[in-house]
């Protein structure tokens, strides 16, 4: 089980790392008033990590009404 962890981490480390490098060019963002120039890369990863807090945020109020609504066990 171990040999298959660090096989698939490794794997997902590698893909990461490629696209990491095919995408250093910089692009322009606008945002409402702000305009960002940074690479490709650095966007999709804030792009990521900004929906995953999103969806833990969005999991963690659902949880919390649901204990409201059924009560302490």
């Amino acid at each position: 089980m171990a040999r298959l962890r660090v096989f698939t981490v490794s794997i997902l480390s590698i893909l990461l790392f490629t696209v990491m490098i095919q995408n250093m060019d910089s692009v322009e963002t606008r945002f409402l008033f702000w305009k960002l120039a940074l690479p490709r890369a650095l966007l999709l990863l804030l792009s990521i990590l900004v929906g995953f807090v999103l969806g833990v945020l969005t999991s963690l109020a659902l949880s919390a009404t649901k204990r409201r609504t059924n009560g302490p066990t």
